[in-house]
């Protein structure tokens, strides 16, 4: 199994883009993909036609038992997609509720690891979206992953979250005295405007080798999926912003090529 997480301190910046056409693509090729909405807003949870208001059962459901993950609960949480290979293990609003419940609780910083655990062999490649803030969802999900892509609109507001993200990732490499690999991946480029370029060259400068090399475009297909409920490759495979995931998911690969 390969974890990803997909996670910045700022919204709206490609996040669940991310998780929902880099999981078609690798369902497309025949794997077994789990995506995870760790997100309160359950952005990934509504793209799938879900409601995470009202939804009965989510990741919510993990973190009520101290600490310990029962066997049977994490596959009682997935629900199918619309896009064959490719399941959902959706997000409630009760999630913005953990901080305050959890005080207190030991081992909870390690829900997600202990979950996945669990899951192991029935998945090739499972992908976590993240809420845009520090806390014990995004602690978990570091914790659990392999990878960490950070989606960045180019744009100088997103820039500015940006550095607080990388802020928080070197807090959480020396307190888990781990070297988690992450990737940078600039999003929303438009190389029409001198805003967007200027702000590609600025995160290529300040953070180097760490940046993808290329660029995910704005792309009005990408909303169109959304709200048709499809990954973006089913919708149009041949787009440029899913041709540009393509690229960005052969990166990926050669970066975690067996998992752990």
């Amino acid at each position: 199994m390969r974890i990803w997480a997909i996670a910045n301190q700022k919204g709206g910046v490609g996040k669940t883009t991310t998780v929902v056409t880099l999981g078609g693509l690798l369902a497309s090729q025949g794997k077994r993909v789990l995506v995870m909405d760790l997100d309160p807003h359950g952005s990934l949870t509504s793209y799938f036609g879900h409601d995470p208001d009202t939804i009965e059962q989510s990741v919510f459901d993990l973190f009520m038992h101290k600490g310990a993950v029962p066997d049977g609960l994490p596959e009682s949480l997935i629900t199918a997609t619309s896009c064959p290979g490719l399941d959902l293990m959706p997000a409630s609003t009760a999630l913005a509720t953990l901080e305050r419940r959890m005080v207190g609780v030991d081992g909870m910083g390690l829900i997600i690891s202990k979950t996945l655990a669990l899951l192991w062999d029935q998945y090739d490649f499972v992908l976590i979206d993240n809420s845009p803030s520090l806390g014990v969802l995004m602690i978990n999900a570091l914790a659990a992953s392999q990878q960490l892509v950070v989606p960045v609109q180019t744009e100088f507001l997103a820039i500015k979250g940006l550095e607080r993200m990388m802020h928080t990732l070197s807090m959480v490499i020396r307190s888990q005295k781990s070297n988690l690999q992450h990737m940078i991946l600039p999003t929303m480029f438009d190389r029409r405007t001198q805003a967007s370029t200027q702000s590609l060259r600025t995160i290529k400068q300040t953070w180097g080798d760490n940046v993808w090399k290329f660029a995910i475009p704005v792309d009005t297909k990408f909303r169109d999926a959304s709200m048709q409920g499809l990954v973006p490759s089913e919708l149009d495979a041949a787009t440029h912003g899913v041709r540009a995931y393509k690229k960005l998911l052969e990166t990926l690969l050669e970066k975690t090529p067996n998992g752990i």
